[in-house]
């Protein structure tokens, strides 16, 4: 049934209509005319979790277990190759289950080679599926999803997540690589970023409201049902960001996903607060209505007109660019200067 349901989740995405707003566009910067800087000394290199990469962008986890979802994660995999970008792979929780289901996962590793490639299980799980994750693509890093909000209209899914916090930090003490804890769309408040911190967790994946909406894939699953009074739940991405910021820890690494379409999402993001950005939904609609090539070009888009966007904000480097002042306005700047209110 979970292989089936993963397929099922690529072919509803893909026809859901719902977007949310991760609010970027209450984001201002300002031009700059005079950046004196050419296109040729922007530098986009960062460290992230102990590997050098290319440019903050990773490709986010979407699927596996199944031949369909096979065949998209060796396409990802060769993108991912291509555009020198990490990749994380969907969760793992039902390679655990069904041997089976594997090769759709180790696929990644077998074309990324030396490549860097992350591992994902959800939060209900504990040290010892953990260690089966990484090691069956011998990971660089272990997500470990959050998706309480999906599992409750998933008429097979969890109830029970009293253990979630406890599993993750017997896994944090456990397993030799970094973990990092993502959401899967509904964005995380700056209180539960502090209590992941609080267990030993250094890197989070806000993977805020704007992106996939998983309270419409699943509702796809079930047209009888309505649960689009739900659609607009969640925290807006840009929000996310700069609550974990303001938590001010040096150590802790953001990881900025959930409505990164483009170039802007992603510069925005970082001046944020941001160290890494992640994208997965957009990707997967190239991917699949136009090919790999699509996919790539899009890919090498956000690359080439974040250099642009550096240049023309005067920032020669990912640290400088973290240091650009911006402006909010809007709804926004309402509930960054409200968020204390009403407590």
């Amino acid at each position: 049934m979970r292989k089936y349901r993963k397929q099922e989740h690529i072919e509803n995405y893909l026809r859901t209509k719902f977007t949310g707003n991760p609010r970027f566009c209450d984001v201002f910067l300002k031009h700059n005319s005079l950046p004196n800087l050419a296109v040729e000394d922007v530098r986009t290199e960062i460290e992230f979790l102990g590997k050098d990469i290319e440019f903050p962008l990773m490709i986010n986890a979407m699927t596996g277990g199944s031949d369909f979802s096979e065949e998209i994660n060796r396409d990802l995999a060769e993108l991912a190759k291509a555009c020198h970008l990490p990749m994380a792979v969907g969760s793992q929780t039902i390679a655990i289950e069904d041997h089976q289901a594997r090769r759709s996962f180790r696929i990644v590793r077998e074309i990324l080679k030396d490549g860097i490639v992350y591992s994902n299980i959800n939060g209900l799980l504990g040290p010892e599926e953990a260690k089966i994750a990484v090691d069956l693509i011998e990971a660089d890093a272990l997500q470990i999803h959050l998706n309480p909000a999906q599992e409750l209209i998933m008429k097979e899914g969890d109830r029970d997540f009293t253990k979630v916090l406890s599993n993750i930090e017997a896994i944090v003490n456990a397993i030799d690589v970094p973990v990092i804890v993502k959401e899967v769309g509904f964005g995380m408040s700056k209180d539960v970023i502090q209590k992941l911190y609080d267990v030993g967790v250094r890197c989070v994946d806000i993977s805020g409201f704007g992106g996939t909406n998983f309270f419409e894939v699943e509702n796809l699953r079930y047209p009888q049902e309505d649960y689009s009074e739900l659609f607009t739940w969640g925290i807006p991405t840009a929000l996310c960001i700069i609550e974990g910021k303001s938590l001010q820890y040096d150590d802790l690494v953001l990881v900025a996903s959930g409505g990164i379409r483009n170039a802007e999402d992603l510069v925005k993001s970082i001046i944020l607060g941001a160290d890494m950005t992640g994208i997965s939904g957009e990707l997967l609609k190239y991917l699949i209505h136009g090919g790999y090539d699509h996919g790539r070009d899009y890919l090498e888009n956000i690359k080439l007109k974040t250099k642009i966007l550096m240049l023309l904000l005067g920032a020669k480097n990912i640290k400088e660019l973290k240091n650009i002042p911006y402006l909010l306005k809007g709804e926004l700047k309402d509930l960054v200067e409200q968020k204390n209110e009403g407590r």
